[in-house]
């Protein structure tokens, strides 16, 4: 493969999907880039929404459904793209199954196996920042029930939910950032920085 991945994660309300977004439009700026997101295959992502909706989904049903998703996207795009010499950068990758999944109860070593056949990225950036804090970018639209892990805290409001169930994710993102050797950022600074930063880095490897 002669693309490059990279690859953004970080809890919701991070500003993860912002820095992936300015940074497809950098990339796309003088070579062909293309940007993937976790959730967006088109068949998956439907039947997902639906139950949701209905809230009948299980941790393991979750996962499963998420991992189904990142399958589709991983064979029609991501490594087709890749293989097309584009620069890939994804919107969450492997990683963001690997934290949720654990916070719901999910064995982390039958995630990563899950998760096996996918490529590591070349470059992973973790936008860190304490649920604390990316609760209030979240204050302009409503707490989805997923982001404040209505499954597993069902009797809590969403921002009390919010914070407990993106704190366990957030401990997970902290245990396997260094083996999988994150780039990490710290998500309080401006969106200015953390992009000049993050270019910079991908500049070093191009």
């Amino acid at each position: 493969m002669s693309g490059l991945l990279i690859a953004v994660e970080g809890i919701d309300g991070s500003g993860k999907s912002s820095q992936a977004e300015l940074l497809d439009h950098w990339i796309g700026s003088f070579s062909d880039s293309f940007l993937t997101e976790w959730n967006s295959s088109d068949w998956v992502h439907i039947i997902n929404k639906k139950a949701k909706k209905k809230n009948e989904l299980s941790p393991l049903t979750f996962s499963l459904i998420n991992a189904t998703d990142f399958t589709d996207r991983y064979e029609k795009y991501i490594l087709t793209m890749l293989k097309a010499g584009f620069n890939v950068v994804s919107d969450r990758y492997i990683y963001t199954a690997y934290a949720r999944d654990s916070a719901r109860g999910i064995d982390l070593n039958w995630v990563k196996k899950l998760y096996s056949f996918a490529v590591k990225p070349d470059i992973i950036f973790y936008i860190k920042i304490k649920p604390e804090d990316a609760i209030l970018r979240l204050k302009n639209r409503n707490i989805k029930p997923y982001e404040a892990g209505i499954d597993i805290f069902p009797d809590l409001n969403r921002e009390e939910g919010y914070i407990k169930y993106q704190t366990m994710v957030s401990n997970f993102y902290d245990k396997i950032a260094k083996e999988n050797n994150f780039i990490v950022i710290n998500g309080n600074n401006s969106i200015k920085d953390i992009q000049l930063y993050m270019r910079k880095k991908i500049s070093d490897i191009l």
